[in-house]
């Protein structure tokens, strides 16, 4: 697209977002947000911030390291999550700091929390307070389990939740123990989701005009995912709950061995499964009735992953998965970090993004997730690093609520920000 018809302040500019969340699962949503091109305002104790800011490790102008070696050092995973925010302190526990809140909040779009269920409403902050000051306001809550039903209150961090919605009991060997997936995904598919109930409400507050509460719970939103299988027909069909690396509904479709590392490859379609055939030389199966009958496949997976892997087994990963590419069979090499970062594609999409520190110039480069959705005209991505705590006190109650300077040296004496 010509230049002349692009814009850096993204499709979400003029959209202004009040941020009350923590740890990963809002941080999350909200950096989306930001990556869109809203302006998300990080509303934080004059204490202390999210505790991942002070919690290991920490990048600083050292390098990384576990343990905080300069008062400027700051936890590497908010350095990630809260790139493009802005930041402010307010103690939202005294009557001067609701006022303030009260006023930022007439001034906003979205507000979104990821509190327990419960003190929202003990801090005065819970959606029907909040629409009687702006009825136009989004508000989005994301919980463990949801601001409904017998659970509401427990609290929970993405370990239980990948327990508690089954993730865990089908994640592994069909032999082994359960084991959580190696990525906090229960956070981070929340986070998505919020950011689409956030733009769904949105657009409908455009035209009604009045604001909504968007309710995301972390287990509904894993559930909606592990659902897709059909877990509760595993016991009939003789599946055991555990696949492994495989999907149950084809075969083939794993994990196998080459003579350097391992790959994966999958047929979902039976002119997935002929290309495959080509490729391995085995057109002869073609001729066999069972061996072309999916279902057939999938009760004899342990026949059909044989004979894939004598395949790989006699050849190094590349010629597999150049081989394999060159026959249009869906396959890829297992990639370590290493790997990642050394894959051109991702760089030549802008995934792999040095992460910023907003006051040192660290001496390690370390490497955080760009924006993933790339937007032909409306574009935008993250452009500036995370803020330090109260940067942006400043340019909020001075600029956007039009307080004085004494009045902002006075409620900071006071402890207000």
């Amino acid at each position: 697209m010509p230049a002349s018809q692009t814009t850096r302040r993204g499709a979400l500019h003029g959209i202004r977002v009040l941020d009350l969340t923590r740890f990963y699962s809002g941080p999350f949503a909200t950096l989306m947000l930001a990556g869109f091109g809203a302006e998300v305002i990080r509303i934080d104790t004059p204490e202390q911030g999210d505790p991942t800011m002070t919690g290991p490790p920490f990048l600083g102008k050292d390098g990384v390291s576990l343990d905080r070696r300069h008062d400027s050092d700051l936890g590497l995973a908010y350095l990630k999550r809260c790139r493009d925010k802005k930041s402010i302190t307010l103690n939202m526990r005294s009557p001067e700091g609701m006022e303030l809140f009260h006023a930022l909040l007439r001034k906003s779009d979205i507000l979104v929390e990821n509190l327990r269920p419960g003190a929202a409403e003990r801090l005065g902050i819970d959606y029907q307070a909040n629409r009687q000051v702006n009825p136009a306001i989004v508000h989005c809550a994301l919980t463990g389990y949801g601001s409904t039903g017998a659970d509401r209150r427990l609290k929970a961090y993405d370990l239980m939740i990948q327990a508690a919605t089954g993730l865990m009991s089908i994640t592994g060997a069909p032999d082994s123990g359960p084991s959580k997936a190696g990525t906090a995904l229960a956070d981070g598919i929340t986070g998505a989701f919020a950011v689409a109930g956030i733009l769904a409400a949105l657009a409908e507050q455009r035209v009604s005009g009045q604001g909504q509460f968007v309710d995301v719970a972390m287990a509904d939103c894993l559930l909606s995912l592990v659902l897709d299988e059909p877990l509760d027909c595993y016991p009939q069909m003789g599946m055991a709950p555990r696949q492994g690396n495989r999907i149950m509904r084809f075969s083939p479709f794993n994990s196998y061995a080459t003579r350097d590392g391992s790959i994966v490859l999958g047929a979902a379609t039976d002119d997935d499964w002929l290309a495959l055939l080509r490729v391995i030389d085995r057109l002869d199966l073609a001729q066999d009735d069972k061996f072309m009958n999916t279902g057939w496949r999938v009760g004899h997976n342990a026949i059909i992953d044989a004979i894939v892997g004598e395949w790989t087994q006699a050849r190094t990963t590349a010629e597999a998965i150049a081989a394999l590419n060159r026959g249009d069979v869906a396959a890829s090499p297992i990639r370590d970090i290493d790997d990642i970062l050394a894959w051109e594609h991702l760089g030549a999409r802008d995934m792999l993004q040095a992460v910023e520190h907003p006051a040192e110039t660290p001496e390690q480069r370390v490497i955080g997730a760009g924006f993933p959705i790339k937007m032909g005209r409306t574009h935008k991505g993250y452009t500036a690093p995370a803020p330090t705590l109260g940067q942006n006190n400043q340019e909020i109650y001075g600029g956007l609520l039009g307080l004085s300077g004494a009045r902002i040296d006075e409620l900071r004496a006071t402890q207000i920000i």
